[in-house]
């Protein structure tokens, strides 16, 4: 089972930004306990702060891959360019969130990802991706 996780911009900085609301581990330490806790998966890793890039990495595996597990960070608000990538692929996406979005400020509450997602999963900090990945299994 093929599996990619794509992340959006300022995720790079897990472990350092805003510890209160994201926690103090590093994407890169957790996505390495990921791998170790599911050998039989090959899990894949992207992240980019450019919308473009992120766009044209969800239709590089779009057509090839069992999922994606996908937090477009800020862009999940605002990019219906990502939400029309999503939509055109055959790939799932599982849409996740570390922070629970819907307790944030209210432009948060908009996603234009969910409504092409397979499901979404917000609130779990690191343990949303995990989830996600279980879904796939």
């Amino acid at each position: 089972m093929k599996i990619i996780i794509i992340n959006g911009p300022n995720l790079n900085l897990l472990g350092k930004r805003e510890t209160e609301v994201y926690g103090n581990m590093t994407f890169d330490i957790f996505y390495d306990q990921l791998k170790t806790k599911y050998p039989s998966i090959t899990l894949s890793y992207f992240q980019s702060n450019i919308e473009g890039e992120l766009i044209d990495k969800i239709q590089e595996v779009g057509f090839t891959f069992d999922g994606i597990i996908l937090n477009a960070a800020a862009y999940t608000h605002t990019s219906v360019g990502i939400g029309d990538a999503v939509k055109a692929i055959s790939t799932p996406v599982i849409e996740v969130h570390i922070s629970n979005t819907f307790t944030r400020e209210t432009f948060r509450h908009q996603s234009f990802i969910s409504p092409n997602a397979k499901g979404i999963i917000i609130g779990f900090g690191l343990k949303s991706y995990e989830l996600a990945l279980q879904s796939f299994l």
